[in-house]
């Protein structure tokens, strides 16, 4: 913002002073020519004349009863007066147009290309609020410069990571289908191994790109109108538990649920929130199988919001790894193959649509648990619906 106060500028303070100078110079040579004019009326009129000279000795002022001066004294005392007025009336429009006009010229530089250049001075009045105006812009241009080259960079690393992640079962086909095509195999046997080897790396694919479409249709959630459900919170965390428990069940897992006491109905798409639970879930189940249990909980917070956890008491995530776990393709490079690091857009979709219904997801990992909190509005306003 504006971080000193307006200071002319030498060519601004001539211009100031030679506009003074020449407001004086008409005042006074328009002063003579009245002064001249009266005094010619007034001479050349006796009634006039004996008027003013009666009015002067009837009127005294002051402990000493001292008479006017003469009627010539007055007359140039008010032009003093008048021309005082005047000429600081002038000076101040003066000022205000080098300002408006040195406004002007830094919304030029603006516009040749420089947006994050701000107004560099303070005004006061209509001025002031101008100068605020246009710095508030800038700001706001500046916001969205970062926040386009945010999304490039984005998609760079989007592009990148796809490409990483595509190319290495895209090999593998290719070199296995290559050994099918060239006849390099001596049994049926090597031929179904090869066959099975391109199958699972095709899965592979398949499995990235359904994640990347999952994603793109959670990122444009703001473009549609999501349709909006009744859910009774118990009865979701009852649906997850029976989903998933024989999933649980074969890692040697359990998944127990603390529901809501009074249970309560909350507003929001069933759809997405079923997708959110399911990715917390699998995440819990994938990167937590060295625990033993899967909780569950719901509560009612006072601002009118639940807030939903899901626990597990596997290992703990390291720390560098929860600052970037929410952030789309990313995924500790310990796991960096599909098998056991997923594509690293499930909990980047997690984070886009809780964030689409007017709530946030945080994580928290020690060496007991494992915690993602998931706070939603009960009622979503009308602006994230």
């Amino acid at each position: 913002m504006a971080n000193e106060n307006f200071k002319l500028t030498n060519r601004e303070k001539n211009e100031l002073w030679f506009e003074t100078i020449m407001t004086i110079v008409l005042l006074l040579l328009a002063n003579v020519a009245v002064g001249n004019i009266l005094t010619n009326f007034i001479r050349t009129n006796q009634g006039v004349n004996d008027g003013i000279f009666i009015i002067k000795q009837s009127i005294t002022v002051g402990p000493l009863h001292q008479h006017f001066l003469s009627w010539e004294g007055l007359f140039w005392i008010l032009m003093v007066f008048l021309d005082t007025v005047i000429v600081w009336w002038r000076i101040i429009r003066v000022y205000r147009r080098i300002q408006i006009s040195r406004i002007i010229d830094e919304l030029h530089y603006i516009s040749n290309g420089h947006f994050d250049h701000q107004i560099p001075f303070h005004l006061t009045g209509d001025n002031e609020r101008v100068v605020n105006s246009v710095n508030t812009l800038v700001e706001n241009v500046i916001q969205s410069l970062e926040d386009e080259r945010r999304i490039e960079k984005s998609k760079d690393e989007l592009v990148t990571s796809v490409s990483h992640d595509l190319r290495t079962p895209l090999t593998s086909i290719i070199g296995y289908l290559g050994l099918i095509e060239a006849h390099q195999y001596q049994t049926e046997a090597e031929l179904r191994k090869y066959c099975h080897i391109a199958y699972e790396k095709a899965q592979q694919m398949k499995k990235l790109v359904d994640r990347l479409f999952e994603y793109t249709q959670a990122n444009n959630l703001g473009d549609q109108q999501v349709e909006l459900n009744q859910i009774d919170v118990n009865q979701l965390l009852t649906q997850l538990e029976t989903s998933f428990a024989l999933e649980a069940h074969k890692q040697g897992m359990q998944i127990k649920v603390h529901p809501l006491n009074p249970d309560l109905t909350m507003v929001a798409n069933a759809e997405l929130l079923g997708r959110v639970f399911n990715n917390l879930i699998t995440n819990a189940l994938k990167y937590g199988n060295d625990g033993t249990q899967i909780v569950l909980t719901a509560r009612k917070d006072p601002a009118e919001t639940v807030t939903f956890q899901v626990a597990n008491d596997g290992k703990a995530i390291p720390k560098k790894v929860l600052r970037k776990i929410f952030n789309r393709f990313y995924r500790e490079e310990s796991s960096r193959n599909l098998e056991t690091g997923g594509s690293g857009l499930g909990l980047a979709i997690v984070r886009e649509i809780i964030s689409r219904q007017g709530g946030q997801v945080t994580v928290a990992s020690n060496n007991q648990w494992t915690t993602f909190t998931v706070t939603l509005p009960i009622q979503p306003s009308p602006t994230t619906s």
